[in-house]
Protein backbone atom coordinates (compact mmCIF):
# COMPACT_ATOMS: atom_id res chain seq x y z
CA UNK A 1 0.00 0.00 0.00
CA UNK A 2 3.25 2.36 0.90
CA UNK A 3 4.36 1.59 -3.16
CA UNK A 4 1.24 2.32 -4.13
CA UNK A 5 0.70 6.04 -2.53
CA UNK A 6 4.27 6.76 -3.03
CA UNK A 7 4.30 6.30 -6.54
CA UNK A 8 0.67 7.68 -6.89
CA UNK A 9 2.52 11.08 -5.31
CA UNK A 10 5.40 10.98 -7.71
CA UNK A 11 2.77 10.60 -10.84
CA UNK A 12 0.81 13.79 -9.20
CA UNK A 13 3.82 16.25 -8.93
CA UNK A 14 5.33 15.23 -12.47
CA UNK A 15 2.04 16.32 -13.72
CA UNK A 16 1.76 19.21 -11.91
CA UNK A 17 5.45 20.04 -12.74
CA UNK A 18 4.63 19.20 -16.39
CA UNK A 19 1.47 21.25 -16.74
CA UNK A 20 3.82 24.27 -16.38
CA UNK A 21 5.92 23.27 -19.42
CA UNK A 22 5.70 24.49 -22.79
CA UNK A 23 5.01 21.53 -24.85
CA UNK A 24 2.21 20.12 -22.37
CA UNK A 25 0.15 23.03 -23.26
CA UNK A 26 0.81 22.63 -26.70
CA UNK A 27 0.15 19.17 -26.43
CA UNK A 28 -3.17 19.64 -24.58
CA UNK A 29 -4.21 22.04 -27.43
CA UNK A 30 -3.53 19.19 -30.06
CA UNK A 31 -5.10 17.45 -28.02
CA UNK A 32 -8.34 19.59 -27.80
CA UNK A 33 -8.67 20.15 -31.28
CA UNK A 34 -8.68 16.76 -32.45
CA UNK A 35 -11.22 16.20 -30.19
CA UNK A 36 -13.32 18.98 -31.36
CA UNK A 37 -12.42 18.10 -35.05
CA UNK A 38 -13.44 14.51 -34.51
CA UNK A 39 -16.73 15.73 -33.29
CA UNK A 40 -17.01 17.65 -36.19
CA UNK A 41 -16.54 15.22 -38.72
CA UNK A 42 -18.80 12.44 -37.11
CA UNK A 43 -21.62 14.34 -37.32
CA UNK A 44 -21.33 15.05 -40.76
CA UNK A 45 -20.33 11.35 -41.70
CA UNK A 46 -22.44 9.17 -39.64
CA UNK A 47 -25.66 9.46 -41.55
CA UNK A 48 -24.50 8.75 -44.94
CA UNK A 49 -22.58 5.22 -43.20
CA UNK A 50 -26.02 4.58 -41.33
CA UNK A 51 -27.67 4.81 -44.71
CA UNK A 52 -25.02 2.78 -46.59
CA UNK A 53 -24.96 0.02 -43.79
CA UNK A 54 -28.57 -0.38 -43.72
CA UNK A 55 -28.35 -0.93 -47.85
CA UNK A 56 -26.03 -3.93 -47.17
CA UNK A 57 -27.28 -7.95 -47.04
CA UNK A 58 -24.50 -9.22 -44.50
CA UNK A 59 -24.52 -11.83 -41.56
CA UNK A 60 -26.47 -10.56 -38.66
CA UNK A 61 -22.70 -10.65 -36.39
CA UNK A 62 -21.07 -8.29 -38.79
CA UNK A 63 -24.09 -6.16 -38.71
CA UNK A 64 -23.72 -5.79 -35.53
CA UNK A 65 -19.96 -5.13 -35.38
CA UNK A 66 -20.48 -2.30 -38.54
CA UNK A 67 -23.10 -1.01 -36.18
CA UNK A 68 -20.97 -1.20 -33.39
CA UNK A 69 -18.34 0.83 -35.33
CA UNK A 70 -20.67 3.27 -36.54
CA UNK A 71 -21.52 4.41 -33.28
CA UNK A 72 -17.80 5.20 -32.73
CA UNK A 73 -17.34 7.26 -35.35
CA UNK A 74 -15.92 9.88 -33.33
CA UNK A 75 -13.74 7.81 -31.61
CA UNK A 76 -12.06 6.10 -34.33
CA UNK A 77 -11.42 9.79 -36.12
CA UNK A 78 -10.07 10.73 -32.80
CA UNK A 79 -8.00 7.91 -32.85
CA UNK A 80 -6.72 8.56 -36.31
CA UNK A 81 -5.82 12.17 -35.73
CA UNK A 82 -3.75 11.76 -32.17
CA UNK A 83 -1.81 9.31 -33.57
CA UNK A 84 -1.09 11.37 -36.73
CA UNK A 85 -0.18 14.17 -34.36
CA UNK A 86 2.14 11.73 -32.45
CA UNK A 87 3.98 11.07 -35.93
CA UNK A 88 4.47 14.77 -36.97
CA UNK A 89 5.71 15.96 -32.73
CA UNK A 90 7.82 12.86 -32.92
CA UNK A 91 9.54 13.24 -36.23
CA UNK A 92 9.90 16.97 -36.33
CA UNK A 93 10.59 17.64 -32.46
CA UNK A 94 11.98 15.50 -29.29
CA UNK A 95 9.84 12.39 -28.80
CA UNK A 96 9.50 13.41 -25.21
CA UNK A 97 7.30 16.71 -26.47
CA UNK A 98 4.62 13.77 -27.86
CA UNK A 99 4.39 12.07 -24.82
CA UNK A 100 0.96 12.97 -23.33
CA UNK A 101 -0.35 12.75 -26.87
CA UNK A 102 1.26 9.29 -27.13
CA UNK A 103 -0.86 8.25 -23.22
CA UNK A 104 -3.77 9.79 -24.76
CA UNK A 105 -3.85 7.89 -28.51
CA UNK A 106 -3.08 4.47 -26.82
CA UNK A 107 -6.25 5.09 -24.05
CA UNK A 108 -8.05 6.16 -26.85
CA UNK A 109 -7.40 2.87 -29.13
CA UNK A 110 -7.59 0.95 -26.28
CA UNK A 111 -11.32 2.41 -25.49
CA UNK A 112 -12.19 2.09 -28.97
CA UNK A 113 -10.73 -1.99 -28.83
CA UNK A 114 -12.57 -2.72 -25.97
CA UNK A 115 -16.00 -1.11 -26.56
CA UNK A 116 -16.13 -2.77 -29.98
CA UNK A 117 -15.44 -5.99 -28.41
CA UNK A 118 -17.41 -5.72 -25.76
CA UNK A 119 -20.76 -5.41 -28.02
CA UNK A 120 -20.61 -9.41 -28.53
CA UNK A 121 -22.15 -9.05 -24.90
CA UNK A 122 -26.27 -8.53 -25.68
CA UNK A 123 -26.91 -7.21 -22.33
CA UNK A 124 -26.05 -3.65 -22.39
CA UNK A 125 -25.36 -2.44 -19.16
CA UNK A 126 -23.09 -6.02 -18.66
CA UNK A 127 -21.27 -4.89 -22.12
CA UNK A 128 -20.76 -1.58 -20.65
CA UNK A 129 -19.06 -2.76 -17.16
CA UNK A 130 -17.33 -5.02 -18.82
CA UNK A 131 -15.79 -2.20 -21.17
CA UNK A 132 -15.37 0.14 -18.48
CA UNK A 133 -13.04 -2.90 -16.27
CA UNK A 134 -11.56 -4.03 -19.10
CA UNK A 135 -10.27 -0.60 -20.35
CA UNK A 136 -9.22 0.19 -16.46
CA UNK A 137 -6.81 -2.56 -16.75
CA UNK A 138 -5.21 -1.30 -19.96
CA UNK A 139 -5.18 2.01 -18.59
CA UNK A 140 -3.33 1.09 -15.20
CA UNK A 141 -1.04 -0.77 -17.56
CA UNK A 142 -0.25 1.60 -19.83
CA UNK A 143 0.61 3.90 -17.05
CA UNK A 144 2.84 2.17 -15.14
CA UNK A 145 -0.16 1.19 -12.15
CA UNK A 146 -1.50 -2.40 -12.49
CA UNK A 147 1.10 -3.66 -10.60
CA UNK A 148 1.24 -1.39 -7.76
CA UNK A 149 -2.60 -1.44 -8.00
CA UNK A 150 -3.32 -5.29 -7.64
CA UNK A 151 -0.41 -4.99 -4.57
CA UNK A 152 -2.58 -2.26 -2.91
CA UNK A 153 -5.70 -4.50 -2.96
CA UNK A 154 -3.56 -7.42 -2.13
CA UNK A 155 -2.88 -5.81 1.06
CA UNK A 156 -6.76 -5.32 2.00
CA UNK A 157 -7.19 -8.78 3.53
CA UNK A 158 -8.23 -10.51 6.38
CA UNK A 159 -8.47 -14.06 7.49
CA UNK A 160 -11.47 -16.60 8.11
CA UNK A 161 -9.53 -19.44 9.82
CA UNK A 162 -6.73 -20.57 7.28
CA UNK A 163 -8.04 -18.58 4.51
CA UNK A 164 -7.29 -15.64 3.56
CA UNK A 165 -9.69 -13.33 1.83
CA UNK A 166 -8.37 -10.07 -0.15
CA UNK A 167 -10.12 -7.21 -2.11
CA UNK A 168 -7.71 -8.59 -4.58
CA UNK A 169 -8.95 -12.13 -4.90
CA UNK A 170 -12.47 -10.96 -4.61
CA UNK A 171 -12.29 -8.73 -7.47
CA UNK A 172 -10.66 -11.72 -9.58
CA UNK A 173 -13.12 -14.22 -8.32
CA UNK A 174 -16.45 -12.10 -9.22
CA UNK A 175 -14.88 -11.51 -12.92
CA UNK A 176 -14.24 -14.91 -13.34
CA UNK A 177 -17.42 -15.91 -11.99
CA UNK A 178 -19.20 -13.45 -14.44
CA UNK A 179 -17.15 -14.10 -17.37
CA UNK A 180 -16.90 -17.88 -17.05
CA UNK A 181 -20.78 -18.05 -16.20
CA UNK A 182 -21.53 -15.92 -19.38
CA UNK A 183 -19.50 -18.46 -21.58
CA UNK A 184 -21.01 -21.10 -20.16
CA UNK A 185 -24.70 -19.96 -20.59
CA UNK A 186 -24.09 -19.07 -24.24
CA UNK A 187 -22.39 -22.39 -25.01
CA UNK A 188 -25.01 -24.16 -23.43
CA UNK A 189 -27.91 -21.90 -25.74
CA UNK A 190 -25.81 -22.93 -28.20
CA UNK A 191 -25.27 -26.57 -27.94
CA UNK A 192 -29.45 -26.40 -27.35
CA UNK A 193 -30.08 -24.92 -30.33
CA UNK A 194 -27.97 -27.94 -32.19
CA UNK A 195 -29.75 -30.10 -30.15
CA UNK A 196 -33.21 -29.63 -30.82
CA UNK A 197 -31.91 -29.62 -34.73
CA UNK A 198 -31.36 -33.55 -34.35
CA UNK A 199 -34.78 -35.08 -35.86
CA UNK A 200 -34.09 -38.42 -34.50
CA UNK A 201 -34.30 -37.65 -30.95
CA UNK A 202 -37.85 -36.83 -29.39
CA UNK A 203 -39.00 -33.13 -28.01
CA UNK A 204 -38.34 -34.79 -24.30
CA UNK A 205 -35.30 -35.70 -25.18
CA UNK A 206 -33.81 -32.58 -27.01
CA UNK A 207 -35.51 -30.98 -23.57
CA UNK A 208 -33.61 -33.12 -21.19
CA UNK A 209 -30.65 -32.96 -22.94
CA UNK A 210 -30.50 -29.10 -23.24
CA UNK A 211 -31.39 -28.35 -19.96
CA UNK A 212 -28.60 -30.83 -18.47
CA UNK A 213 -25.52 -29.65 -20.54
CA UNK A 214 -26.43 -25.93 -19.90
CA UNK A 215 -26.77 -27.13 -16.04
CA UNK A 216 -23.35 -29.36 -16.51
CA UNK A 217 -21.71 -26.04 -17.93
CA UNK A 218 -22.58 -23.40 -15.83
CA UNK A 219 -21.13 -26.06 -12.66
CA UNK A 220 -18.09 -26.55 -14.29
CA UNK A 221 -18.02 -22.48 -14.80
CA UNK A 222 -18.24 -21.95 -11.03
CA UNK A 223 -15.85 -24.93 -10.11
CA UNK A 224 -13.09 -23.84 -12.55
CA UNK A 225 -13.40 -19.89 -11.41
CA UNK A 226 -12.97 -20.88 -7.80
CA UNK A 227 -10.14 -23.10 -8.48
CA UNK A 228 -8.08 -20.80 -10.51
CA UNK A 229 -8.26 -17.60 -7.88
CA UNK A 230 -6.70 -20.15 -5.65
CA UNK A 231 -9.90 -21.02 -3.50
CA UNK A 232 -10.15 -24.42 -1.59
CA UNK A 233 -13.86 -25.97 -2.20
CA UNK A 234 -12.99 -27.91 0.59
CA UNK A 235 -14.37 -24.89 2.76
CA UNK A 236 -17.53 -24.78 1.48
CA UNK A 237 -18.55 -28.24 2.96
CA UNK A 238 -19.48 -26.12 5.86
CA UNK A 239 -22.11 -24.64 4.58
CA UNK A 240 -23.20 -27.94 2.78
CA UNK A 241 -25.43 -28.98 6.06
CA UNK A 242 -27.34 -25.49 5.76
CA UNK A 243 -27.89 -26.32 2.77
CA UNK A 244 -29.12 -29.26 3.16
CA UNK A 245 -31.46 -27.94 5.91
CA UNK A 246 -32.36 -25.20 3.61
CA UNK A 247 -33.46 -27.18 0.71
CA UNK A 248 -35.54 -29.33 3.10
CA UNK A 249 -37.70 -27.03 4.65
CA UNK A 250 -37.62 -23.82 2.59
CA UNK A 251 -36.96 -25.03 -1.10
CA UNK A 252 -39.37 -28.11 -0.63
CA UNK A 253 -41.65 -26.64 -3.85
CA UNK A 254 -38.72 -25.75 -5.81
CA UNK A 255 -37.02 -29.24 -5.33
CA UNK A 256 -40.38 -31.09 -6.04
CA UNK A 257 -40.89 -29.21 -9.16
CA UNK A 258 -37.23 -29.89 -10.15
CA UNK A 259 -37.84 -33.53 -10.14
CA UNK A 260 -41.20 -33.51 -11.33
CA UNK A 261 -39.90 -31.97 -14.42
CA UNK A 262 -36.78 -34.34 -15.03
CA UNK A 263 -39.34 -37.09 -14.59
CA UNK A 264 -41.74 -35.35 -17.44
CA UNK A 265 -38.92 -35.56 -19.35
CA UNK A 266 -38.03 -39.06 -18.80
CA UNK A 267 -41.41 -40.19 -19.29
CA UNK A 268 -42.51 -38.11 -21.87
CA UNK A 269 -46.06 -37.83 -20.90
CA UNK A 270 -45.74 -34.40 -22.51
CA UNK A 271 -43.88 -32.57 -24.51
CA UNK A 272 -43.58 -28.82 -26.75
CA UNK A 273 -46.50 -28.71 -29.49
CA UNK A 274 -48.81 -31.18 -27.21
CA UNK A 275 -52.18 -29.92 -26.39
CA UNK A 276 -53.46 -30.60 -22.79
CA UNK A 277 -56.32 -30.26 -20.38
CA UNK A 278 -55.36 -29.13 -16.53
CA UNK A 279 -58.39 -28.03 -14.72
CA UNK A 280 -60.44 -25.34 -16.27
CA UNK A 281 -56.83 -25.00 -18.26
CA UNK A 282 -56.60 -25.96 -21.84
CA UNK A 283 -53.86 -24.86 -24.47
CA UNK A 284 -51.48 -26.18 -26.00
CA UNK A 285 -47.21 -26.68 -24.56
CA UNK A 286 -45.11 -23.99 -25.51
CA UNK A 287 -42.20 -24.93 -23.83
CA UNK A 288 -40.69 -27.24 -20.87
CA UNK A 289 -38.68 -25.31 -17.96
CA UNK A 290 -37.10 -26.98 -15.20
CA UNK A 291 -39.48 -25.22 -12.70
CA UNK A 292 -42.71 -25.08 -14.77
CA UNK A 293 -44.64 -25.79 -17.81
CA UNK A 294 -45.69 -23.11 -20.08
CA UNK A 295 -49.07 -23.45 -21.65
CA UNK A 296 -51.08 -21.06 -24.40
CA UNK A 297 -54.60 -20.92 -24.49
CA UNK A 298 -56.84 -19.90 -27.46
CA UNK A 299 -56.98 -16.15 -26.16
CA UNK A 300 -53.15 -15.84 -25.69
CA UNK A 301 -52.84 -15.88 -22.13
CA UNK A 302 -49.81 -17.80 -20.98
CA UNK A 303 -50.08 -20.46 -17.72
CA UNK A 304 -47.01 -21.19 -15.95
CA UNK A 305 -48.13 -24.15 -14.31
CA UNK A 306 -45.50 -26.33 -11.98
CA UNK A 307 -44.35 -29.28 -12.66
CA UNK A 308 -45.25 -30.79 -9.83
CA UNK A 309 -49.05 -30.55 -10.81
CA UNK A 310 -48.75 -32.64 -14.21
CA UNK A 311 -47.84 -35.25 -11.99
CA UNK A 312 -50.17 -34.99 -8.80
CA UNK A 313 -53.10 -34.21 -10.87
CA UNK A 314 -55.35 -35.72 -14.02
CA UNK A 315 -54.28 -34.03 -17.09
CA UNK A 316 -55.65 -34.73 -20.11
CA UNK A 317 -53.28 -34.66 -23.15
CA UNK A 318 -55.24 -34.96 -26.54
CA UNK A 319 -51.96 -35.52 -28.51
CA UNK A 320 -50.10 -38.33 -26.29
CA UNK A 321 -49.91 -41.11 -28.79
CA UNK A 322 -51.81 -39.78 -32.31
CA UNK A 323 -52.52 -35.89 -33.10
CA UNK A 324 -56.07 -37.14 -34.08
CA UNK A 325 -58.88 -35.90 -32.00
CA UNK A 326 -61.90 -36.98 -32.29
CA UNK A 327 -65.11 -34.84 -31.69
CA UNK A 328 -69.05 -35.45 -31.62
CA UNK A 329 -72.22 -33.01 -33.15
CA UNK A 330 -75.26 -33.83 -32.43
CA UNK A 331 -78.40 -32.62 -34.32
CA UNK A 332 -81.82 -33.51 -35.27
CA UNK A 333 -84.14 -33.64 -38.49
CA UNK A 334 -87.89 -33.75 -39.00
CA UNK A 335 -89.55 -37.31 -39.16
CA UNK A 336 -90.29 -35.91 -42.89
CA UNK A 337 -87.06 -36.68 -43.67
CA UNK A 338 -85.13 -39.19 -45.45
CA UNK A 339 -82.39 -40.57 -43.08
CA UNK A 340 -80.20 -42.14 -45.23
CA UNK A 341 -80.02 -38.90 -47.69
CA UNK A 342 -79.41 -36.98 -44.14
CA UNK A 343 -76.27 -39.01 -43.09
CA UNK A 344 -74.96 -38.49 -46.38
CA UNK A 345 -75.49 -35.09 -46.16
CA UNK A 346 -73.61 -34.25 -42.66
CA UNK A 347 -70.35 -36.75 -43.85
CA UNK A 348 -70.30 -34.25 -47.19
CA UNK A 349 -70.64 -31.34 -44.84
CA UNK A 350 -68.05 -32.53 -42.34
CA UNK A 351 -65.82 -33.06 -45.28
CA UNK A 352 -66.05 -29.70 -46.41
CA UNK A 353 -64.57 -27.91 -43.51
CA UNK A 354 -60.58 -27.31 -44.15
CA UNK A 355 -59.49 -28.23 -40.62
CA UNK A 356 -61.51 -31.83 -41.14
CA UNK A 357 -58.93 -34.63 -41.24
CA UNK A 358 -59.34 -36.96 -44.21
CA UNK A 359 -57.09 -39.43 -42.72
CA UNK A 360 -60.37 -40.78 -40.92
CA UNK A 361 -63.68 -40.07 -42.59
CA UNK A 362 -66.16 -38.50 -40.70
CA UNK A 363 -69.06 -40.65 -39.83
CA UNK A 364 -73.15 -40.10 -39.45
CA UNK A 365 -75.30 -42.39 -37.33
CA UNK A 366 -78.93 -42.56 -36.73
CA UNK A 367 -78.65 -42.30 -32.60
CA UNK A 368 -82.92 -42.72 -31.35
CA UNK A 369 -86.24 -41.49 -32.42
CA UNK A 370 -87.00 -38.35 -30.50
CA UNK A 371 -90.21 -36.89 -29.40
CA UNK A 372 -90.37 -34.68 -32.22
CA UNK A 373 -87.43 -35.64 -34.31
CA UNK A 374 -84.88 -38.11 -35.85
CA UNK A 375 -81.89 -37.89 -33.66
CA UNK A 376 -78.15 -38.30 -35.33
CA UNK A 377 -74.46 -37.61 -34.18
CA UNK A 378 -72.10 -36.50 -36.48
CA UNK A 379 -68.03 -37.49 -35.79
CA UNK A 380 -65.20 -36.59 -37.21
CA UNK A 381 -61.77 -35.98 -36.85
CA UNK A 382 -59.05 -32.85 -36.59
CA UNK A 383 -55.55 -32.96 -36.24
CA UNK A 384 -54.85 -29.53 -34.38
CA UNK A 385 -56.62 -29.22 -30.96
CA UNK A 386 -54.64 -26.45 -30.45
CA UNK A 387 -56.71 -24.39 -33.02
CA UNK A 388 -58.86 -24.66 -30.80
CA UNK A 389 -62.49 -27.10 -30.26
CA UNK A 390 -65.09 -24.81 -30.19
CA UNK A 391 -64.64 -23.10 -33.31
CA UNK A 392 -64.46 -25.95 -35.15
CA UNK A 393 -67.53 -27.62 -34.48
CA UNK A 394 -69.53 -24.21 -35.14
CA UNK A 395 -67.64 -24.71 -38.37
CA UNK A 396 -69.03 -28.22 -39.08
CA UNK A 397 -72.68 -27.07 -37.74
CA UNK A 398 -72.33 -24.12 -40.10
CA UNK A 399 -71.70 -26.91 -43.09
CA UNK A 400 -74.65 -29.00 -41.71
CA UNK A 401 -76.69 -25.72 -41.59
CA UNK A 402 -76.32 -25.39 -45.43
CA UNK A 403 -76.37 -28.81 -46.74
CA UNK A 404 -80.12 -28.94 -45.57
CA UNK A 405 -81.27 -26.34 -46.22
CA UNK A 406 -80.16 -26.74 -49.67
CA UNK A 407 -81.60 -29.96 -50.15
CA UNK A 408 -84.94 -29.42 -48.06
CA UNK A 409 -84.08 -30.89 -44.96
CA UNK A 410 -86.36 -28.88 -41.90
CA UNK A 411 -84.47 -29.31 -38.36
CA UNK A 412 -88.11 -29.30 -36.44
CA UNK A 413 -88.68 -27.16 -33.64
CA UNK A 414 -89.84 -29.20 -30.55
CA UNK A 415 -94.06 -29.42 -30.31
CA UNK A 416 -95.82 -28.64 -26.93
CA UNK A 417 -99.12 -29.46 -26.50
CA UNK A 418 -101.59 -27.34 -24.50
CA UNK A 419 -105.08 -28.13 -23.49
CA UNK A 420 -107.23 -25.65 -21.90
CA UNK A 421 -110.84 -26.77 -20.04
CA UNK A 422 -112.95 -24.29 -19.15
CA UNK A 423 -113.59 -24.53 -15.27
CA UNK A 424 -116.90 -26.40 -14.03
CA UNK A 425 -119.62 -24.70 -12.15
CA UNK A 426 -120.47 -26.83 -8.84
CA UNK A 427 -123.84 -25.94 -7.80
CA UNK A 428 -124.66 -26.23 -4.24
CA UNK A 429 -128.65 -26.62 -2.91
CA UNK A 430 -129.38 -23.61 -0.46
Amino acid sequence: MEKFWSQFELLVENVWYGIFQTWTIYQALIIAAAFVLSWVIAKRVEPSLEAWIRGLKLNAGFLRLLAALLRRVEWIVFVLLTGAAQWIVTSYTWPSRAFFIKLVFNLGLAWLVVSVLSRIIRSRQLSSWVAMVAWLIVALNLTGYLTPTAQALDSLAFSIGEVRLSALLLIKTVALLVGLTWLATNTGNFVETRIKQMSDLTPSLQVLMGKFVKIFLVIMAIIVALNSVGMDLTVFAVFSGAIGVGLGFGLQKVVSNFISGVIILLDKSIKPGDTISLGETFGWIRELRSRFVSVVTRDGREFLIPNEDFITEKVINWSFTDKLVRLDVDFGVSYDSDPHLVSKLAIEAAESVERVSNIKRPVCWMTEFGDSSLNFRTRFWISDPQNGLTNIRGMVMLALWDAFKANNVDIPYPHREVILRQPVEIKTEG
